[in-house]
This record gives C-alpha cells, sequence and structure tokens, in this order.
C-alpha cells in the first residue's frame, strides 16, 4: 500500500512502521494510540486566532508544528488516515450536551466519524476532549460497551432519528453529545468550526482546554485548572499558579510546542476563573 507523505508521518507517530489493514483491531488500535499521543487542544481559540480546517494545514499544525486541535481538526485528519488505509469511513456531527440537558438543542458543533466494517456501524472520535472516547463503539446497539477507560454507550432516539452517546463517571451515566447520520459536507464543517473559533458564546474563545490520555487516566485542563483522573481512585487536581508552570505543563505533560505570540502571557492568566 502506497500512502500519502503525511499518512506515513502520521502512522510513524503513531508506532507504525507500515500500513496496518482495515480491520476493527486496527481502529480500535488507532485510536487509541491517537488519543494517547496527540493531545486536544484550544491554544489557538484562546488566543483568539484563526482556525483553519483544511487538511493540510490541519497536518502542518499537528504533524510538523507541534501542537494539537480540537474536534475539527483531530477528527478530520484521524478520518482522511482512515479512508486511506481503506476503511468505509465518513464524516458526521452532533450536538454538545455534556455538562447540560442530554436533549438540549445546543447548536451542532462537534465532528466525529462513522465507519462500517463487515456490514457493522461503528462512531470513532478522537476529538472529543478529555472525555473522548478510547476505543470505537458499536452503533446498533444499547448494551455497555467497554472501552480502554471508562464504559460508554449508545441510546437511540427513534422519533428524532438520533443517538445521543453517554460515558459512565464515578458510578454515575453522563450525556457527551447527541449525533445522527446525517451526510456532510465541507460547509457543514467550516459553519460549525466557525461558531467554536469565533462566536461570542463559544466555550471555547478565549479559554484554554487540553487533554491527553494515557493508560488508565486522563489528563485534562480547564485555563488554569489541572487534573488527573485515574481509573477506580480519586482525582488529582492542583490549580496552576503563574504562565511559566503553565507553558513547562503543556510541554512536559501534554507534549506541545507552545507558540510563540506576542499577547500570550497575557492570555494566559487574563480573566481566569480560580
Amino acid at each position: 500500500m502506497t500512502l500519502l507523505n503525511h499518512s506515513r508521518l502520521y502512522l510513524q507517530r503513531l508506532g507504525y512502521e507500515s500500513p496496518p489493514p482495515p480491520t476493527l483491531q486496527t481502529l480500535r488500535d488507532l485510536q487509541l494510540r491517537h488519543v494517547c499521543t496527540f493531545a486536544f487542544e484550544s491554544l489557538s481559540t484562546l488566543l483568539r486566532l484563526p482556525v483553519p480546517i483544511d487538511l493540510p494545514s490541519v497536518e502542518q499544525k499537528v504533524l510538523f508544528d507541534g501542537r494539537g486541535g480540537y474536534c475539527y481538526e483531530l477528527n478530520q485528519m484521524f478520518l482522511a488516515l482512515l479512508q486511506e488505509l481503506g476503511f468505509d469511513a465518513r464524516g458526521i456531527t452532533g450536538r454538545v450536551v455534556m455538562g447540560g440537558l442530554p436533549d438540549a438543542r445546543t447548536a451542532r458543533t462537534h465532528r466525529l466519524s462513522l465507519v462500517t466494517l463487515e456490514g457493522v456501524r461503528y462512531i470513532t472520535d478522537v476529538g472529543f476532549g478529555g472525555m473522548v472516547p478510547s476505543s470505537p463503539l458499536r452503533l446498533d446497539t444499547e448494551a455497555v460497551q467497554a472501552t480502554a477507560h471508562e464504559p460508554y454507550r449508545l441510546a437511540f432516539n427513534q422519533q428524532e432519528g438520533s443517538y445521543t452517546l453517554w460515558a459512565e463517571v464515578a458510578g454515575e451515566w453522563r450525556g457527551l453529545y447527541v449525533f445522527d447520520l446525517q451526510v456532510q459536507a465541507a460547509i457543514d464543517y467550516e459553519i460549525g468550526n466557525w461558531y467554536v473559533s469565533t462566536h461570542p458564546a463559544s466555550p471555547f474563545l478565549g479559554q484554554l482546554k487540553v487533554a491527553l490520555l494515557a493508560p488508565g487516566k486522563r489528563h485534562t485542563l480547564n485555563n488554569a485548572h489541572y487534573a488527573i483522573h485515574c481509573l477506580d481512585q480519586p482525582s488529582e487536581k492542583r490549580v496552576l499558579k503563574n504562565a511559566q508552570e503553565l507553558r513547562v505543563l503543556l510541554r512536559d505533560t501534554f507534549g506541545l510546542r507552545v507558540p510563540t505570540h506576542p499577547t500570550l502571557e497575557d492570555a494566559f492568566v487574563d480573566g481566569w476563573p480560580t
């Protein structure tokens, strides 16, 4: 199999020396390796910078500039890799309800992917921040599904034709997002990304959100609030004291090359709640 140069580099970063076959086990391995390698991060929206989501820009940012990204970036890059490896996969979108009512009519601002393997449909997602699933999830079942981290389940609303993704956290089921299988065009992603990166009501604008998984744990950062969430034990939490401490954390824990920007120091602390 001949792959594009960026795809070969992507696979190398994920620990592959050669292209893997398009199987369910490969999909599981790819998703877990991605969420443990490439950080979800919103440094660009913190700095109120444009977030281009054309594939060359995303690949440059993530594979060459030492950055991560959010769903419109990471899930697009992941989908392009899956398609190049021969998976039957396409993008879909959803509405984030985490932290609110599971039936809330929020904006359609989340991107994920639908993969079909031997007639069985799965969703795969590498761009949902601190609660990103670490394994693909079978679509057409409401049974609890184990992942490499927390259990998840999907609930189908026949009247709406939509699915709700739930995760079990500390013994409680929490709704994460609602999605359907509507075919999306490039402009649909552009509109969602424009809202997320520029709208005053966006939870990302002027805010820093970072997440990276590791075996048995999740590292999350919400502005100055850092936490390590471990399976079957209490979370470790602390508040970062200054921008230098934050830079070190971003570099050493999340593997990010923090961009040089004239207002970066102010943006790290300006207006953040503690």
